[in-house]
């Protein structure tokens, strides 16, 4: 079975695909940020959509996110924090003041170039689920290719030339 795209301990199938599918909703605002990154890395355009928070899809387009899934190749994907949610008897409550927020960095390739974003997501309910409202990116670089020998830019422990060198 293949791992998840998400980074989580969990296959694919067991994981992401259950979310993405429809089979469950995401219990978190984590939970949706995995699937959605997962979906990305899938190319799965309508559920990325569909999980914009309502006054976000007015600004997004099914053509656009599927012009940039088909262009880019998603590497990896590292949950830094998440904040403003308690966890209280198996429900989720959101702090008056503040929307949940998850921060990540992701790694990918664009135009053969590799990439790092980091960014704070926002996240909102709609009708009892959870949905990506916005987010603030903190940081957007190109990164330097390493060299064949050298460790991959995934930290995946392999050697370059062996990993993600033949994404390219």
């Amino acid at each position: 079975m293949m791992p998840c795209y998400c980074g989580s301990e969990l296959s694919f199938e067991q994981c992401c695909k259950l979310i993405i599918q429809g089979d469950i909703n995401a219990k978190t605002p984590e939970q949706l940020m995995r699937s959605r990154y997962s979906a990305y890395a899938t190319k799965q355009v309508d559920y990325i959509f569909n999980t914009y928070a309502k006054d976000s899809k007015a600004n997004q387009s099914v053509e656009d996110i599927k012009h940039w899934a088909e262009q880019t190749v998603w590497l990896k994907l590292n949950i830094v924090n998440t904040d403003n949610i308690e966890k209280h008897q198996y429900e989720f409550f959101i702090n008056n003041d503040s929307l949940p927020v998850v921060e990540f960095f992701a790694l990918y390739i664009h135009d053969k170039k590799f990439h790092k974003m980091s960014e704070k997501s926002r996240f909102t309910l709609e009708n009892n689920q959870w949905r990506y409202l916005d987010g603030d990116v903190a940081e957007h670089q190109v990164l330097t290719t390493p060299k064949r020998n050298e460790a991959c830019i995934c930290q995946s422990n392999i050697k370059f030339k062996s990993c993600c060198a033949l994404k390219l």
